[in-house]
């Protein structure tokens, strides 16, 4: 969604940096890049600037490997000057194997930042920790991953609602002790609990 060169632009005037994935709503961004690490898979990825990083993790039977490959930017891109500053274009192959079942998944990034594998794969990995993070509390809470909602742009302002409401939980404190899902039970239940989350107000 925010891989936008207005967004570029206004995150590089603020005198920032940006790290961005490139999906389908950029198609012509994506297929260069691509054939930029195609390309370089052809030559075992021995070329001059690229750098290549692999974790891997262990934890709740799960086995997650991770490869951060980047380099910097090709001239055809940068001398368009369609993303700001642009830097370092970047691939991620993420592997995981859960309860036997293998899945597999390619991703590719821009940067403003310059090519460091370390420094980007850090970036990566922290948004996509909020990202899960903020996934598994909106199934838990709202059950969103069973949600029949399809029709038109229904599914989106459902989820931007959903948000809001986790958002305005995870702030409240006038509910002591309670686990998020416990508070949306309660506010359900009770009016005066409900005034005081979202007032911020302790409830009689």
């Amino acid at each position: 969604m925010h891989c936008q060169k207005e967004t570029a632009q206004a995150i590089c005037d603020k005198g920032a940096d940006y790290v961005l994935t490139v999906k389908g709503n950029q198609p012509m961004l994506h297929e260069q890049i691509q054939k930029c690490f195609e390309d370089a898979g052809d030559k075992d990825y021995n070329v001059p600037g690229l750098r290549r990083l692999t974790k891997t993790e262990h934890g709740h039977g799960r086995i997650e490997r991770r490869e951060y490959f980047v380099m910097p930017a090709p001239k055809s891109l940068r001398d368009t000057g369609d993303w700001a500053d642009l830097r370092t274009i970047g691939m991620v192959y993420r592997e995981r194997e859960l309860r036997g079942t293998d899945t597999h998944e390619v991703v590719f990034f821009i940067s403003s930042l310059p090519p460091s594998a370390q420094r980007l794969a850090k970036h990566i990995r922290g948004h996509w920790g909020i990202e899960n993070s903020l996934h598994w509390s909106l199934d838990v809470t709202f059950g969103e991953d069973k949600s029949r909602i399809r029709l038109g742009s229904a599914p989106e302002i459902a989820g931007a609602f959903r948000r809001l409401a986790l958002s305005i939980l995870k702030r409240d404190t006038s509910v002591k002790k309670c686990s998020i899902r416990g508070k949306r039970l309660q506010a359900g239940w009770c009016n005066d609990v409900l005034e005081g989350i979202l007032t911020g107000k302790q409830a009689d």
